[in-house]
């Protein structure tokens, strides 16, 4: 097992509303990044946030992340001290092109956004890689959000950022995605209208990463003490660093400095992240941070917080040991200068008590309003719908209601009673660990009643086949518990219970794999494969998440 290095160091413009002060408390039980002790430990969010941006409003920091085709998408999370998360709402309810995205697609959609506040509004610029640049705007973070507006159209420009320059000029800088654009390792700053609304002109490519800096992407742009700062990860993902230019003029000539890598550290290829500022506070001078993520494989892109400091009108990200001017990043330090915030998580488990889903839940594509109902019903009913005719497994499959890994070890646990349409065979419900292989458990309707089946598939993305194990028989409308146990290293044990007390394990324990530039994602479901007047249905009472040791009390 690695070595894991403990590093100690020693806007009242806007405050969040009603609408979003109404969020209720729902603390993790199984990571809370903040100590109770003035530190904190990383990463801040143990979860797949990729592409971390933030901005801060007076006395308040507002986050979005990537979130690819996932619905809704747009995460805004808010805190009062960079440590402390809250997810708040989402500011993509459905993701334009609508019919497009009416169908499962893994990896396109929302890529690395960046949020700001101007004129009173926050700006949510967004890529999608193979429609264009995006923008969708809101007074209030926690929505409504407007309808984004194309504010270029295009193939491969991607990771946006804006800039409200001095003079009212308004820029853009982003990156290009080879897959689409034909070329990589780019950074090009374009102008944009006064209302920041469209681009006006073609461009001017600013640096070119090709010698240095390889798969350079992810800019985003700042201004201070009269420099130009774009600053903007390379290298790739998983093994790459961050990289920071700066020129007295935006387009140019660039300096170029690396301030932060992995180093010492176990914290690999720190990647596209956000700058951010605290007010002074108490005679003392304020605080630069810096937020980013780290690749977790299955556990997706968790978001890790660094102190910053300015040497020479540089950036120095992390802890500089050797003096050098780059820095690396920590594990654990001293919170930031900042009024004490109460302990805060986004929201893991849903007792499906209120008219609406928790915010943690996604769906693999725009969702219908047959999928579901929480009206008042004390629980959550997953009406069966047909699968595409190609869906020949889950990835194709739009109607997983997922959520993202916690922690790196912890249990999920949910109750339900399946009433399948008695005409049909084949609907199915269950719980489900996915990703480009998957293995769920599974509620199947057969003629003589229904069948507990495990299943598991590889390479699902390729079309292939599940594998699937019949575990039991029981009765239409029996409750039943499912569980998945998680431990290091994302190796996933179901098990199942007819009281909620003994539970059984079925099969070996499963190898969580990554989805599409995400990480795996747990989650429950309904379907069914054939197309008539009606659905079956499934009730989830609930849906637990908490640490294995307590789970087995």
């Amino acid at each position: 097992m690695r070595k894991f290095w403990l590093i100690f160091m020693g806007l009242g413009l806007f405050s969040i509303t009603a609408q979003a002060q109404s969020v209720p408390a729902n603390i993790s039980k199984v990571w809370v990044s903040d100590q109770g002790d003035g530190t904190y430990k990383n990463p801040v969010l143990h979860a797949d946030y990729s592409d971390p941006d933030a901005c801060r409003v007076g006395d308040d920091y507002y986050m979005t992340a990537s979130s690819f085709d996932a619905v809704p998408g747009l995460p805004i999370l808010h805190s009062k001290d960079l440590v402390n998360w809250t997810l708040i709402g989402h500011a993509l309810k459905r993701q334009p092109p609508i019919t497009h995205f009416e169908k499962t697609q893994h990896g396109n959609g929302v890529w690395a956004p960046a949020i700001r506040y101007h004129n009173k509004e926050f700006y949510l610029y967004y890529p999608d890689p193979d429609f264009g640049i995006y923008l969708t705007k809101a007074t209030n973070p926690a929505g409504p959000w407007s309808e984004p507006i194309l504010v270029e159209g295009g193939k491969g420009l991607i990771d946006p950022c804006p800039l409200w320059d001095d003079d009212g000029q308004v820029y853009l800088v982003h990156g290009w995605a080879g897959s689409r654009a034909g070329i990589k390792s780019i950074l090009t700053i374009k102008k944009l209208n006064d209302e920041g609304t469209q681009v006006v002109d073609e461009g001017v490519i600013v640096y070119d990463g090709h010698e240095k800096d390889p798969t350079v992407e992810g800019p985003k742009i700042y201004k201070r003490k009269g420099y130009y700062y774009l600053f903007a990860p390379a290298g790739g993902v998983s093994t790459g660093w961050q990289l920071v230019l700066r020129s007295k003029n935006i387009y140019g000539p660039y300096e170029r400095k690396v301030v932060m890598d992995q180093g010492t550290t176990p914290i690999n290829g720190p990647h596209p992240g956000a700058w951010v500022d605290t007010k002074p506070i108490n005679g003392k001078p304020g605080e630069d941070w810096f937020l980013h993520f780290q690749d977790k494989e299955a556990y997706g892109r968790v978001v890790h917080l660094q102190p910053m400091k300015w040497v020479n009108d540089w950036p120095v990200i992390g802890v500089d040991i050797d003096g050098d001017g780059k820095g690396e990043p920590v594990l654990s330090h001293k919170k930031p200068n900042l009024p004490v915030s109460a302990k805060a998580t986004p929201p893991e488990s849903d007792e499906f008590e209120t008219t609406n889903l928790g915010l943690q839940w996604q769906w693999q594509a725009n969702p219908k309003g047959t999928w579901h109902t929480t009206s008042n019903l004390g629980y959550l009913r997953l009406y069966s719908y047909k699968a595409p005719d190609e869906a020949v497994n889950y990835w194709f499959v739009p109607n997983l209601l997922l959520q993202k890994f916690p922690a790196e070890t912890f249990m999920a646990t949910t109750k339900l009673t399946f009433h399948p349409n008695p005409k049909l065979e084949n609907e199915r419900a269950g719980l489900i660990v996915m990703g480009q292989g998957y293995a769920a458990l599974v509620l199947r309707s057969e003629k003589d009643g229904v069948k507990l089946v495990r299943v598991v598939c590889k390479k699902a993305y390729d079309g292939n086949p599940e594998e699937e194990e019949v575990i039991n028989s029981m009765a239409v409308g029996s409750e039943v518990y499912l569980r998945v146990a998680v431990t290091e290293g994302a190796q996933c044990q179901f098990s199942y219970s007819l009281d909620g007390q003994k539970y059984t394990k079925v099969g070996a324990p499963f190898q969580a794999e990554v989805g599409r530039w995400i990480g795996a994602k747990l989650g429950i479901f309904c379907t069914r494969t054939t197309q008539t007047n009606d659905s079956g249905y499934a009730d989830y009472d609930w849906f637990r998440v908490e640490p294995i040791a307590s789970a087995l009390r």
